[in-house]
């Protein structure tokens, strides 16, 4: 069931963070900027002190909804969240290297990773030796694959899925592979 990632796009996602009453850190996310804020009441009551973190956006937060949305088949919900992230860290306003949260460089962020498998469907099963591919997008495409014992890519090409090592090794025996229909 999804529907509470698809009510989490529906009620926090704002389009102009400038129009949002916030407490709480404005330097977070801004007018004419979007964001996912962390905590709404679609329905009313809210608090006249809410929770302490409650209007703000944490990339972070943003990305883990938007690989959950993804994966979930909610692809272009999710693909929203994150434009509206990268947008934000595009370079002009704030560093697309160092996404604040409680600091510069927070950990949070590497959230963003799960969108590679998210869009992937890329799972490795290291006992079995098996590597899965379930794409939720048609077509060909490379993404990144990172193991306990190596690295490189995976994807489809010309309907074949593929894995090409770039060091060490995934030492697969075989690919089961989930083409989106």
């Amino acid at each position: 069931m999804t529907r509470h990632l698809t009510a989490t796009h529906r009620y926090n996602l704002k389009t102009d963070m400038g129009s949002y009453a916030k407490v709480g850190r404005s330097i977070l996310a801004g007018t004419g900027e979007a964001g996912l804020v962390l905590c709404t009441w679609p329905r009313g009551g809210r608090p006249s002190i809410p929770v302490l973190y409650a209007d703000e956006t944490w990339s972070g937060v943003e990305y883990q909804v938007a690989s959950h949305l993804v994966a979930s088949g909610h692809i272009e919900e999710g693909l929203a969240i994150v434009r509206a992230v990268r947008q934000r860290y595009d370079g002009r306003v704030r560093n697309p290297f160092a996404e604040v949260e409680a600091g510069q460089w927070y950990a949070r962020a590497m959230s963003s990773y799960a969108l590679l498998q998210a869009f992937s469907g890329a799972r490795f099963d290291a006992v079995n030796k098996v590597l899965y591919l379930k794409p939720v997008i048609k077509g060909d495409f490379r993404s990144f694959l990172s193991t306990a014992t190596g690295y490189g890519t995976v994807g489809v090409k010309n309907g074949r899925p593929f894995v090409d090592v770039v060091s060490g090794e995934i030492p697969y025996t075989r690919i089961e592979y989930a083409a989106r229909v």
